[in-house]
């Protein structure tokens, strides 16, 4: 990861989906930005006075640089950040870099193993998205969540780990269990694997209604990223949700002046959100939270968010004038990656770990060892799983954390079993 550099310029258009990636980009890596919205006063004359009236948007000035056309794969490249893995076999492989996938490579670095990180997103996973976590231990006044990974990231790289970014692995070949496992990257490279951690974390869930598709990236979004809540000051927003993800998103939105519809499924906000976030929710001037309450339609002007449509449980209905929708609603475990026949997850895709992958006290067919499974560890011989991924995870940034730590001391054990000296 490259270091933050001084505040970056960018000339962009908000209802582009490739601007907001962009953007989300910038924001998700602690970078500081400055917006400039094209066809704006501002944004015309910062293009007059470098001369790039009819350049290709987004265009992104870093210092003497100017990328027009700014991809966040361009802008990777050329901060340094888009690396290829150096060797062809690891220690240990961690799939995803979100909290357990960081502090398990912090962790197994600094004790001497060659690790590599994986990720086709940027570190810090959906808590790259929180603007504040206020109750992670040692933080009083609180830590953002894209700071927060970023620290981690750097620390991880310190003790020597690799980040291989914006390039996560696709697939996978098990072979036998005292063999490594080979990992498939999105770009076709391979590399190999003594031990490997699943941390890929969630998916969005798709949510099936009438508009979203149409205008998705041009007014709505999976996921309430912090750079929208300034665009959206003085609007009306939609967000869709009832967890912790979805309060800090209403209350980022709140905070910059938006005004926030929050449209909940259930009954209850303390089914499913920390009461620090419910209690602010409720005290706040500019959120409208609807329990019991479903997204029906989106509805277009143009190319852009013009109004939604929800109704309650008893059918009533009701439309609004809106310009952004905002989809938190949960999400799918990552696991395409791997072979159900070796890494078995529970009905709802969770993988299945230790103890958890007992039936009437009797290990699946597929383990071959006299052992039972070490905690966290998966019906494949030394591949592990931590975070939201894994069945009966807690949700929460500090047990992603700790379960991912906890695996860096159990790579060990699975190493010595390998034979492997270190």
């Amino acid at each position: 990861m490259s270091p933050v550099r001084p505040t970056v310029q960018v000339v962009g258009r908000r209802m582009d989906a490739e601007d907001y990636r962009l953007r989300d980009f910038l924001t998700r890596t602690a970078q500081p930005y400055e917006w400039r919205e094209a066809g704006s006063p501002e944004a015309e004359q910062f293009l007059e006075q470098l001369g790039l009236r009819d350049a290709t948007l987004p265009v992104l000035v870093d210092g003497d640089d100017v990328y027009m056309e700014a991809s966040v794969e361009k802008i990777a490249v050329a901060w340094g950040g888009l690396q290829p893995p150096k060797r062809t076999h690891y220690d240990f492989v961690v799939i995803g870099a979100g909290p357990a996938g960081l502090a398990a490579a912090v962790y197994a670095a600094s004790d001497g193993l060659s690790t590599m990180v994986a990720d086709r997103d940027v570190p810090g996973g959906q808590a790259s998205y929180t603007a504040m976590i206020e109750n992670f231990f040692g933080f009083p006044d609180g830590i953002g969540g894209a700071e927060l990974a970023r620290l981690a990231g750097r620390q991880a790289e310190r003790f020597g780990a690799e980040l291989v970014l914006l390039r996560g692995v696709k697939g996978s070949r098990m072979k036998d269990h005292d063999q490594p496992v080979e990992l498939i990257l999105d770009d076709g490279s391979e590399v190999t694997a003594s031990v490997v951690l699943a941390a890929p974390g969630m998916e969005w869930r798709r949510l099936d209604v009438e508009g979203i598709d149409e205008l998705l990236g041009h007014g709505v979004y999976y996921g309430a990223g912090r750079s929208e809540a300034a665009q959206c000051a003085g609007q009306g927003v939609v967000i869709v949700g009832a967890g912790n993800s979805a309060g800090q998103a209403v209350l980022n939105f709140g905070n910059a002046t938006a005004r926030v519809t929050m449209l909940v499924r259930g009954d209850r906000l303390e089914k499913s959100m920390s009461k620090y976030l419910i209690d602010r929710i409720r005290e706040h001037p500019l959120i409208d939270v609807h329990l019991e309450t479903q997204l029906t339609a989106v509805h277009p002007n143009g190319d852009s968010v013009a109004a939604a449509t929800f109704a309650d449980s008893s059918g009533k209905s009701e439309t609004r004038a809106v310009d952004g929708v905002f989809l938190c609603i949960g999400g799918r475990p990552h696991t395409d990656w791997c072979s159900r026949e070796h890494v078995l997850t529970d009905r709802a895709g969770y993988i299945l770990t230790g103890q958890d992958l007992l039936r009437d006290g009797k290990l699946p067919d597929c383990w071959p060892l006299d052992r039972d499974p070490l905690p966290l560890e998966t019906s494949r011989v030394g591949v592990f799983a931590a975070g939201d991924v894994r069945h009966g995870s807690t949700k929460r940034v500090a047990a992603a954390v700790g379960e991912g730590s906890m695996v860096a001391s159990l790579v060990f054990s699975r190493l010595a079993e390998l034979g492997v000296a270190l």
